[in-house]
């Protein structure tokens, strides 16, 4: 190991010493040999989940059966883990439903948007930069609705808005740089034209603060599966601030969110608070496996969750600038906190070879086509020796790979 490898290697012992979070990383099923950068698509396994998941499937569902929907509390679990997500996103209770998936509940919550407008706003604002199927939806939702869709950058996004805006849909952090985007100017900058901000909240939630009470937010929607551990596609959920709820008029209504769901009328009453936000019968066993999941959190604080993430990306960007040859690869993550979420992107040629690579020898990250590396830093369970290991082994691969690649099978 050279000298420069040992200090930063000794700087990481001491960061990792000093971290208040580092008892966390005990509670998941992680293995010492991998080095797990891939939090922000799909996060670890608490290690306690299965030993609960087995309870719900021998004896709640094994042997309670039809019961467990009063006596075990099934019917009232997209309330309950509600309430239980949102401290991690600034809200008070009963203001967050849990299910259905992140596509679903923006298209809740963009034709909800678009219904409590007044009817002269025919326009909605979205993100150009956002994930796909947030764009796809709000397309569908513009041509459902009859309304004009406006595709901008974030940072165009006061320029767009105006008197006949009806709702934006933004994304907090853009998937493939990890730009954090200003959610209380956006929200501001929406409120003074009249019209509804909409949030995504995939990137952000249990990685950073969101403060959607404090700062006015209208609707927002979030998946579970990154940084809230909730397992491979564990259920989404849907915010609708407290003085929107009597007016939030769903366009997909189901028994579910009925006031009176076992009626089984003909006509449809909508319940109140956020259970208009329910649809069908809930996905029980993976709503479960999300409610155990979120006990990793019980004592923890986002804010210490936030100073470590970025205390984590600046030494892993530290580490790549030492390690890594001048001019492989450029970062597209912002260097200033305020613009910056929880991970790392690197423009690399090559990108799906090296990915490879570095999986190869357990560095697990992930890309988007055509060259970007995402390395994604989740505090609860990553280390500072983990992020070292990680950029030197970046610098290894790199070492080891051409400049110009043919695509490989992650391609």
């Amino acid at each position: 190991m050279s000298d420069l490898s040992m200090d930063l290697a000794e700087k990481a012992a001491a960061l990792d010493a000093a971290d208040e979070l580092a008892k966390q990383r005990e509670l998941f099923a992680l293995d010492s040999s991998v080095v797990y950068l891939d939090g922000n698509s799909l996060g670890a396994l608490p290690r306690h989940v299965p030993d609960r998941m087995a309870d719900v499937i021998t004896r709640e569902w094994g042997e309670l059966r039809i019961r467990s929907w009063t006596e075990s509390g099934w019917w009232t679990a997209p309330e309950r883990i509600g309430d239980r997500i949102a401290p991690l996103v600034g809200a008070a209770p009963g203001q967050i439903v849990v299910g259905d998936s992140t596509s679903v509940n923006v298209f809740k919550a963009l034709v909800a948007a678009v219904r409590m407008a007044p009817s002269d706003r025919n326009e909605i604002v979205v993100d150009a930069t956002t994930f796909p199927t947030d764009g796809y939806i709000a397309e569908s939702a513009a041509r459902l609705t009859g309304h004009r869709l406006v595709p901008v950058a974030p940072a165009e996004l006061p320029a767009a808005l105006g008197p006949r805006t009806a709702a934006a849909l933004v994304n907090h952090v853009d998937y493939r740089t990890g730009r954090l985007h200003d959610l209380p100017a956006l929200t501001a900058a929406v409120h003074e034209a009249g019209a509804l901000a909409v949030w995504d909240l995939c990137h952000t939630a249990g990685a950073l603060p969101v403060g959607l009470d404090e700062h006015g937010v209208d609707l927002a929607v979030g998946c579970t599966y990154k940084y809230l551990n909730g397992g491979p596609g564990s259920p989404a959920y849907l915010y609708v601030a407290e003085r929107h709820q009597d007016r939030f008029d769903s366009p997909l209504p189901g028994w579910n969110s009925h006031a009176d769901p076992f009626a089984m009328t003909s006509g449809f009453q909508a319940a109140d608070g956020a259970v208009r936000g329910r649809v069908g019968t809930p996905d029980i066993l993976s709503m479960l496996a999300l409610e155990a999941a979120l006990d990793v959190w019980d004592g923890v604080s986002v804010e210490a969750v936030r100073a470590k993430s970025l205390a984590l990306t600046d030494f892993f960007l530290e580490c790549v600038e030492a390690y890594v040859p001048e001019g492989r690869v450029t970062s597209l993550t912002p260097g200033a906190h305020a613009e910056r979420g929880s991970q790392v992107a690197l423009s690399c040629e090559g990108a799906p070879a090296v990915m490879e690579a570095l999986i190869a020898r357990g560095v697990v990250g992930d890309l988007r086509r055509p060259d970007v590396l995402r390395f994604g830093f989740t505090p609860l369970y990553v280390g500072f020796a983990d992020t070292e290991r990680a950029a030197r082994i970046l610098a290894d691969v790199l070492a080891g790979v051409p400049a110009e690649v043919p695509e490989g099978p992650l391609g």
